[in-house]
């Protein structure tokens, strides 16, 4: 049987979903998080050392726990998004996406020809190794695509990236799209945040679901109020810094 896409299913029914930041590409590391009730969590393979050998470990470990996981994978690249996707991923987060011919290379890696470039290979671990009958027929009924608008020019760019037949969501990068602006290092600056809420709220006119990370929790209330749809609310090592740091702190 098709394994399903619950964050896909709850996506389309316009549930918010609050999820969690890993770049730690450690197996018990994300056992633990996995049982901590987040709806989603997100492995990036853009600003880390993990490889798609370590997502399929982590794709292992999250599949004895109720949370969907999502996958980053470095790039833009058929060849990176093939193996994540043979490895069982079925929600993709495609980073630095500028314009609609991107979003359209980004379907395509996911599908099968004669509409993507998709490989094609029958024993994976996508297929239960070649148990799931029809899998190629009907791989994208359960996969999600989540493309990155991140830079001023894709801001631009927005409605033709949303409206890209195959795109399931749009997620915002505060901290590139600070850099952008001229604010790096800045992603609470005030007219970032101003673009952002602007953002989704194009995106909610278009019926298309709209996603955001941020350690800024009172922005991320803003981001949420004004129609977000999955909500990474902080990211595994800074959660673990922090909570050591405050430990210390308390035995000074």
């Amino acid at each position: 049987m098709m394994p399903a896409n619950s964050f896909k299913s709850r996506l389309k029914a316009g549930e918010v979903q609050i999820g969690l930041w890993s770049s730690l590409a450690d197996p018990t590391v994300s056992e633990i998080l996995a049982g901590c009730g987040y709806d989603w969590m997100m492995l990036d393979l853009e600003h880390s050392t993990a490889s798609p050998a370590d997502a399929l470990a982590w794709l292992r470990t999250l599949a004895a726990y109720p949370v969907s996981p999502v996958v980053r994978p470095g790039w833009n690249n058929p060849v990176e998004i093939k193996k994540l996707l043979d490895a069982g991923a079925q929600t993709l987060l495609i980073p630095y996406v500028q314009n609609a011919e991107e979003a359209r290379q980004a379907v395509a890696a996911i599908t099968y020809p004669p509409e993507g470039i998709r490989g094609v290979s029958g024993i994976t671990r996508a297929t239960r190794f070649g148990a799931v009958q029809g899998y190629a027929q009907r791989a994208n009924e359960e996969l999600c695509l989540l493309v990155q608008v991140e830079t001023r020019t894709a801001l631009d760019n927005l409605e033709e990236i949303a409206t890209t037949p195959g795109v399931d969501g749009v997620f915002l990068g505060p901290a590139d799209i600070a850099a952008s602006f001229g604010h790096v290092g800045q992603p609470s600056h005030p007219e970032v945040k101003a673009a952002i809420l602007d953002a989704m709220a194009r995106l909610k006119a278009l019926g298309v679901p709209s996603g955001i990370l941020s350690l800024d929790q009172a922005f991320l209330q803003e981001a949420r109020g004004a129609g977000a749809a999955f909500v990474a609310v902080d990211v595994d090592s800074g959660m673990l810094r922090r909570a050591a740091c405050a430990r210390r702190a308390e035995w000074a």
